[in-house]
């Protein structure tokens, strides 16, 4: 009797495993089970189609269940499982179309139930008006709010989502406030001088930014009116919570299957759970960082494909071992672009990594060219050793990409000395002769040295 694959959760990690499973083993049965309307869909392009800048919501939409039935992929969209049976081998399901339950054998299990938004538990967040940005449905609903017409927004939260959000309100013409607890925007990704580039070119761009101050609630009565912030009152048409994510792994953890301090599920490097033939993968799932030594839980789009192509190979017979993460991310706010990778210099000190960094601004292009824009890199190296732990970056166009060479001297251990000596790309529209990553590399052997 052919095996069969159940999947719980039918986005980024979970369709590609069961894509990759499928095509590996041909006689696998695959059964996907996804509680939204949609599958397999771009989320980091959302704001984009908030903005207006991805004219159709189905050009967010990678793969059909049309395109998945052909494949062999029995998706059913809808409907949600609310238990899994680890002794007797089965998932139990709710149709949140007709309100049906139903129970589903399996032989082996990939659970990749993503992540939600986190809502902050607050005085007014169930009004109406209120909303977050995760899904195609949440898309869906700010893009139409977004074209109505111009209004006010307040943006609770300033990480990749807050500022993702306020450049599309701000591109619709909308009045935005963004209002973030921490000390400075990206607080968890840049650090603070560099956050000020970013808040400032908010700020230039008429958002108002407003950081170091609580929510205390968001007011109204049949709708949104406004938030109270450090005693102050912000009207607002719309509201948008954006601080953050949270692993959805109850399911597992009911399950008795181990979840991790991070709340993500513990997976080994096959993405095997600590239950015999379940697997895990995606945002819900803790992945092994490359330069802390720590598990950790990352919603980003390329690990949870990375990861779901790894449990796709191991559960259909295959031998795979996904090799960590680095945290890498860009961003951008119209014409600034933001990009970090590995560790900043806090954060290797506090995995116990003895490191000095080093910060050099220039210009992303020859100064005599019109491309020639402001940049500004942060390196995190070893020291003694000068190892590339990570980077960040803040500039104009085309400054953002560079993060990728970062990205590979970190990923393979490379010394700032031997990155300095790197045979980069040269022409004037494109880079200084001497490229500031050189440079940057160049000043962070020397001050790993002394």
């Amino acid at each position: 009797m052919d095996e069969r694959l159940v999947v719980i959760g039918a986005d980024a990690a979970g369709m590609t495993a069961a894509s990759q499973a499928r095509r590996r083993d041909r006689t696998l049965e695959v059964v996907a089970f996804e509680k939204g309307k949609y599958a397999s869909y771009a989320a980091c392009g959302e704001p984009y189609f908030v903005s207006g800048d991805v004219e159709e919501l189905s050009d967010l939409i990678a793969r059909t269940p049309d395109q998945f039935a052909r494949a062999g992929i029995d998706l059913r969209l809808r409907t949600e499982v609310t238990s899994i049976d680890l002794d007797r081998r089965t998932v139990s399901t709710l149709s949140h179309s007709d309100g049906s339950t139903s129970e589903t054998g399996f032989d082996k299990l990939l659970i990749a139930t993503g992540a939600r938004a986190f809502i902050p538990p607050m005085q007014g967040v169930d009004l109406p008006g209120v909303h977050t940005l995760r899904t195609l449905t949440d898309a869906a609903a700010l893009r139409s709010i977004a074209a109505a017409g111009k209004g006010r927004l307040v943006v609770i939260g300033a990480g990749y989502i807050g500022i993702e959000v306020a450049e599309a309100f701000d591109t619709r013409g909308w009045d935005v406030v963004m209002v973030e607890a921490l000390p400075s925007v990206m607080a968890r990704t840049l650090d603070a001088d560099l956050g000020s580039k970013v808040s400032d070119a908010m700020t230039d761009s008429g958002v108002r930014v407003i950081t170091s101050v609580m929510v205390d609630r968001i007011e109204g009565t049949d709708s949104v009116t406004g938030v109270t912030a450090g005693g102050q009152s912000i009207p607002a048409d719309l509201v948008v919570l954006a601080v953050g994510g949270r692993p959805v792994s109850e399911l597992a953890s009911q399950a008795g299957i181990p979840v991790g301090p991070t709340g993500g599920i513990i997976v080994d490097d096959h993405q095997l759970t600590g239950a015999e033939g379940v697997w895990a993968a995606g945002d819900c799932a803790e992945v092994y960082h490359r330069i802390t030594h720590q598990m950790v839980n990352m919603h980003l789009g390329t690990v949870a494909n990375k990861t779901g192509r790894i449990a796709g190979i191991n559960l259909s017979g295959g031998d795979a071992r996904f090799p960590g993460v680095l945290g890498t991310a860009i961003t951008r706010f119209h014409d600034l672009e933001i990009a970090v990778t590995g560790a900043s210099k806090v954060q290797a000190e506090a995995a116990g990594i003895d490191a000095v960094e080093v910060t050099v601004s220039g210009l992303t292009a020859a100064h005599y060219m019109p491309e020639a824009h402001d940049l500004t890199i942060r390196l995190t190296v070893e020291k003694g050793t000068s190892v590339v732990l990570g980077s960040q970056i803040v500039g104009g166009a085309g400054a953002g990409k560079r993060i990728d060479v970062f990205a590979t001297a970190a990923w393979n251990a490379m010394t700032a000395g031997d990155l300095e000596w790197v045979d980069f790309a040269y022409a004037p529209p494109f880079a200084p002769v001497w490229d500031l990553m050189a440079i940057a590399a160049r000043k962070a052997a020397a001050v790993a040295r002394s």
